[in-house]
């Protein structure tokens, strides 16, 4: 079952070895002429809300968020997860990180432990995605088998819209340990059901959005 991690000193470095190699991915793209992104950890701006599921490796969990394309068409998804791919490849040598793997829904690097400390096995899930007035969208590499006929596609997050603004108002209101405690009963749900199609980030949708309409249904 999944608990929040309690080793403030290993979430600590967690987060900090983690967010280094994303941010220099970020860099390394903005440096170019293909496009621009910004990086996100998931929930990161909410806090506290990095699970471990019993004994098992920690995943954290980024959106790379594209800002803007300038060569490559936004509809041509497998030209942009091979350049984000080849791009993280690169970043990852440069740290002493194998190649990362793509999955359906991230690129997901290898197992890593820090030399000192706590022992837990950790990885970054790279999920791409990009925001427009309808939402938070996800792309998505749909494998056939055949490489030539796989299929990439843009998958909206159902009631993504004003993510900001809905976490905003349950901040102020000083709801977010509602929105951690739902996070935390989803994750175990979803591990029970043995349902691997709801990563980190549209739990942490769902859980907004749940403990948002709750309290603020008429707004």
């Amino acid at each position: 079952m999944y608990h929040f991690i309690q080793d403030k000193d290993f979430q600590k470095r967690l987060k900090s070895a983690c967010s280094d190699i994303v941010n220099q991915l970020v860099q390394s793209i903005n440096k170019g002429s293909v496009m621009t992104v910004r990086a996100y950890l998931v929930g990161s701006g909410a806090k506290n809300l990095v699970t471990q599921n019993a004994n098992n490796p920690v995943d954290l969990d980024y959106n790379i968020c594209i800002i803007d394309t300038e060569s490559i068409n936004i509809n041509n998804g497998r030209e942009i997860k091979e350049y984000i791919r080849k791009e993280f490849n690169s970043v990852l040598k440069t740290n002493g990180w194998g190649d990362c793997q793509d999955s359906t829904s991230a690129l997901t690097t290898e197992k890593r432990v820090f030399k000192q400390g706590n022992k837990t096995a950790f990885s970054i899930d790279l999920a791409i995605t990009f925001k427009n007035i309808f939402g938070w969208h996800r792309l998505i590499h749909e494998k056939t088998g055949w490489a030539i006929y796989d299929r990439y596609y843009w998958n909206q997050i159902p009631d993504s819209r004003q993510l900001e603004e809905k976490v905003y108002a349950i901040k102020l209101n000083h709801l977010w340990d509602e929105v951690r405690g739902t996070y935390l009963e989803k994750k175990n749900l979803y591990l029970q059901r043995n349902d691997n199609t709801h990563p980190s980030f549209i739990i942490y949708i769902e859980s907004v959005n749940q403990v948002y309409y709750k309290y603020f249904k008429f707004a």
